[in-house]
């Protein structure tokens, strides 16, 4: 059995009284890339906060290789987890470099101070996620794709081997976003990186995942290899969406084909 790196035990999550997730277990497993996936207000994206420690859990805990996330110091865990939240936001001027070279902070201390070393880790970053040439340019300047990049440039820059993102294609278009997810899959495929993701983009998330973890009403619903969790019948009680699955002839993986009333009822305006 593959271990654990991120585990959820018996958590439950809210905003003041309102509680948004009862009683939730979930292990993230080491080596793979995982979705979290499931209809809008779910719960994917607090369950994600939970796990990279921006939210604390009403009850039950998370653990972080073995260590209670909330009793370790917040230092140490930035060593070991990179988070890319939802639709961040840099201070206004602030160049692509600068914002990566932030992802070194937890590496500071009185006694170390910035090196060579941290120097080269940031070009590293940079040239991994192909944004050398940018380095000098605002994060304002740049387009969605290449900011997206420059904010996983920075998780790459903590030397993090588990990488949290929330909603990494949020507003990019499909070319960037694939250009995005493919950056993600380098990383994971060429570096070993862990991964945990939230994807509103089904599609996407079959194709760039080992592992669909698929929420509704804030409870898993299922869980597995893409091919073992997609159907039909899942996409209508999950999503409400009436659809059918085919392979898709690039992945090998499934494809899911929305059917609309026009192809339901065969004529232009639907149903008479």
């Amino acid at each position: 059995m593959t271990e654990s790196r991120l585990v959820a035990a018996g958590v439950t999550l809210g905003y003041g009284p309102a509680i948004v997730i009862d009683d939730l277990d979930l292990e993230i497993e080491t080596g793979v890339v995982t979705t979290v996936i499931g209809p809008n207000g779910c719960g994917k994206s607090t369950l994600l906060r939970a796990l990279a420690r921006l939210l604390t859990p009403k009850a039950g805990h998370v653990l972080l290789d073995g260590k209670a996330i909330s009793k370790m110091r917040s230092r140490d865990v930035a060593r070991i987890l990179g988070v890319l939240p939802q639709a961040p936001i840099a201070p206004e001027g602030l160049t692509v470099v600068d914002l990566v070279a932030r992802g070194r902070h937890p590496h500071q201390s009185w006694v170390r101070q910035w090196s060579s070393d941290d120097e080269s880790l940031v070009a590293e970053a940079l040239e991994l996620t192909g944004i050398s040439d940018l380095a000098d340019r605002s994060i304002d300047e740049l387009s969605g794709g290449q900011r997206q990049r420059a904010w996983i440039s920075m998780a790459l820059a903590q030397g993090t081997d588990l990488l949290l993102l929330d909603e990494p294609t949020t507003y990019l278009d499909l070319a960037h976003a694939v250009e995005v997810l493919d950056l993600v899959d380098r990383l994971h495929a060429d570096l070993g990186r862990t991964v945990v993701m939230v994807l509103h983009d089904l599609n996407l998330a079959i194709r760039y995942s080992d592992r669909l973890v698929v929420m509704s009403e804030g409870r898993v619903i299922a869980s597995g290899a893409p091919a073992d969790v997609i159907s039909a019948d899942l996409l209508r009680d999950v999503f409400r969406l009436e659809a059918t699955v085919i392979n898709d002839p690039v992945s090998d993986r499934p494809l899911i084909v929305p059917i609309g009333t026009r192809h339901v009822f065969g004529t232009v305006g639907g149903p008479e």
